[in-house]
Order: C-alpha cells, then structure tokens, then sequence
C-alpha cells in the first residue's frame, strides 16, 4: 500500500525552495483562496513537474524528457527541465493558446503541435517518448506528479488554524492535482471535504465517479481549456478522486465566465478559467454553508484580451 503522506511530505522537501509556498487569501462572500496563480510558472503544475524531475537518474535526464500539455504542465516541465540541464519536448494541441505555447519555447523546451485536441496530444507524446526513450512526464498519472501537487495540502494544513469544518473547492482534470491535496488533508484531524469541480464540457472524472464509462463522454469546446481531454485509461487518479472527494461538481459554461467577471471587475483578479471552475462550485454552494470554503486558485496565466473582454 502506497504511503502518500511520505511521499507528499518527501515532496515538500525536494522542492522546497524552488517553488512559492503561496498565499492563503481571505476573500469576500465567505471565501478563502489558496493563490497557485503567485506560483513561479503562474500555476500549480510546477510542484508535480520539479518533483518528477529532480527524482530522476543521470541516465533519465540524459535521455531527455516529453509531456503533452495544453499549456501549464508543459510549462512546468519545461522550468524543471531547464534547471537540471535536460532535453524537454512539449506535445500541445494545435489549437492551444498561443500565449503558453510562446511561454513554452521561452523556457527553452522543443514545442511540437499536433491536432486533435489534448487527448491526440497526450497520445502523440506518449508514443514519442517510447520512439525516442526518453522520460513521459504525464500531467496526472504518476505518482510523483500526484505527491507535488499534494504539496498544497501540506501548505494548507499550516495556513488554517481554525477548528471549523472546511471545504476545498479544486478544479479537476486528469485529477492529479485534487488527488494530492485530498491525499494531504486526509490525514489531518480536522473535518476536511474537497470537492472536485469540472466543466459541464469536459465530464469526464464525473462521468467515472457517477459509474458511466468516460470513453463514451463527448467532450465540447469549454473556456476551461486547461481542464479539457479525456483521462488515460487505468489512471491511478481515476480511484484515488473518486477516494478524496466528497463530490465532484459540473459547472457550465455560462457559470464560469460569471465567475471569471466577478473575480476580474469586482477584485481584479484575473484568474484562469479552470480556476473560475471551483470559484463557480463554491459560490454556489453558497456563503450560509457552516463551513470554511476554500477555493484553489489553479493558475493565472490568462489571455490579456480574455480580461478585456469581460469589461463589456
């Protein structure tokens, strides 16, 4: 049986130092944000991907390493890569935005696009990896990525001292990210419930936790593009979300431009849309809930023209 609390704790250690321990941020309407935004590469995706990284071998690092990201994990990767001097290639979809494609390059990774969405992507850089045996680094299914990402549990253990039931809101993909911190906060005395939050587009982590089979989910364009694609089939994430959560919570589209204008015009905070996710989750759980709620804040590597246009 896998002891994660030594593995995120070990985690911790590993990192420490080359990552933010960000911001916990008492907000309004009842809210606490956990800020992943102030991280180094503007995202959470760092913690898994330097965790990843500084555990392998020379020989590993010599041979180089390869992710698929829409845009995050690739530049996460890309940073860890940099600083222990490897190869880094990056498999995006062809349509990914531009901004973290340019962000990638500038990090110094190889960038290959490839059409079909993040899932032909993830597909694309696994074969890659084999052909060239190089390292795969997935977004989610490792469990050194999933122990980085715990990391955040770790901080927020520190960073609330009250006694009070608290709810963590996360956004959910491949479900790396709310594995770890769920993993985190189990072992702590305190009443946790995480919530996962998902994308009415992208349902694939709720389709499996409802008891439907995610290959048959249809997956529709969402403004949450970091939490699109469908999950590698066998994840360890797929189990270990379905553990942690409480529930997982689909959000619409609708919902998370409602929650992306409010966090900009009422608090100019410009978050991603898969943060607006689990802001959206928690705001309609709603501000009587008797609890603590914690939203965290995923990343804030958000287009400038996307800000502009929520000012209309």
């Amino acid at each position: 049986m896998t002891d994660w609390w030594a593995l995120i704790t070990a985690a911790r250690r590993r990192i420490q130092g080359l990552v933010v321990e960000t911001p916990l941020v008492a907000w309004d309407d009842g809210l606490w944000l956990k800020c992943e935004n102030a991280q180094v590469t503007g995202s959470f995706k760092l913690r898994g991907a330097l965790n990843k990284i500084l555990r392998l071998t020379s020989h590993e690092l010599a041979t180089g390493v390869v992710a698929a990201s829409a845009g995050n994990h690739g530049q996460g990767v890309a940073y860890a890569a940099r600083l222990v001097g490897a190869r880094a290639t990056i498999v995006v979809p062809d349509d990914a935005v531009r901004r973290k494609i340019a962000a990638i390059r500038g990090l110094g990774a190889e960038v290959v696009e490839v059409p079909g969405g993040y899932g032909a992507a993830e597909i694309a850089g696994r074969r890659m990896a084999r052909e060239r045996g190089a390292v795969w680094v997935s977004p989610y299914n490792d469990p050194d990525i999933i122990a980085g990402q715990g990391t955040i549990g770790l901080e927020l253990l520190e960073q609330l001292d009250e006694t009070a039931d608290i709810e963590v809101f996360v956004p959910v993909s491949g479900g790396g990210l709310v594995s770890g911190i769920g993993l985190a906060l189990r072992a702590e005395e305190r009443q946790f419930s995480v919530f996962g939050a998902q994308a009415e587009h992208a349902p694939f982590m709720h389709a499996y936790v409802h008891g439907q089979d995610p290959r048959q989910v249809v997956e529709k364009p969402t403004l949450a593009d970091g939490l699109s694609g469908p999950i590698e089939e066998g994840s360890l994430t797929l189990e270990l979300a379905r553990e942690v959560m409480r529930e997982v919570w689909l959000v619409s589209e609708a919902e998370i431009l409602e929650a992306l204008r409010y966090a900009w015009l009422e608090h100019r905070l410009g978050m991603e849309p898969s943060s607006a996710v689990a802001l959206a989750a928690a705001r309609r759980r709603g501000r009587n809930a008797p609890t603590i709620r914690v939203v965290v804040v995923s990343g804030g590597n958000v287009a400038p023209e996307t800000l502009q246009g929520l000012e209309s």
